[in-house]
């Protein structure tokens, strides 16, 4: 991954580890042990879907960048709907406390998305591939409005 990627991935990931763990703090205090489980298996969950949402949303701009918009508002659209299914796969187990799972969860992905827009804006990023200035002859080619 290239370091603009690897910047934002951290930027994005960071925060929501955070609420991660402050969510794993409150649910075990609210709701005990498996009120933390739930929290860290969300937070996990979380950290999984969006990092890998944001991989394949990276691969898309390099090799179809024609797509990109397209590829990221269904690729939004689709790990949604995979939380969602996470919770009602989820919502009745006795492993962790569901409640605190589908909060953490929850919380969770809106501090990702929230992160991951603010490391977008805050990014210098070229959207216009620049041209090589250098040429085996030393002359520099000058363009002008007509195509010859």
């Amino acid at each position: 991954m290239p370091s603009n990627d690897v910047r934002i991935l951290a930027q994005a990931a960071v925060p929501t580890a955070a609420v991660g763990a402050l969510a794993a703090v409150v649910s075990a205090v609210v709701a005990g042990g498996k009120g933390a489980i739930g929290a860290v298996v969300a937070t996990l969950v979380v950290l999984l879907f969006m990092g890998l949402g944001l991989y394949v949303l990276q691969r898309t701009a390099k090799s179809l960048p024609h797509l990109f918009q397209a590829m990221g508002l269904m690729l939004y659209a689709a790990q949604i709907l995979l939380l969602f299914v996470f919770v009602a796969v989820f919502k009745n187990t006795t492993l962790f406390n569901p409640k605190a799972f589908a909060l953490t969860l929850v919380a969770g992905t809106l501090t990702w998305i929230a992160a991951q827009t603010r490391a977008h804006m805050k990014a210098k990023i070229l959207y216009v591939e620049p041209e090589s200035t250098s040429s085996s002859t030393g002359d520099k080619s000058e363009k002008s409005g007509h195509s010859s």
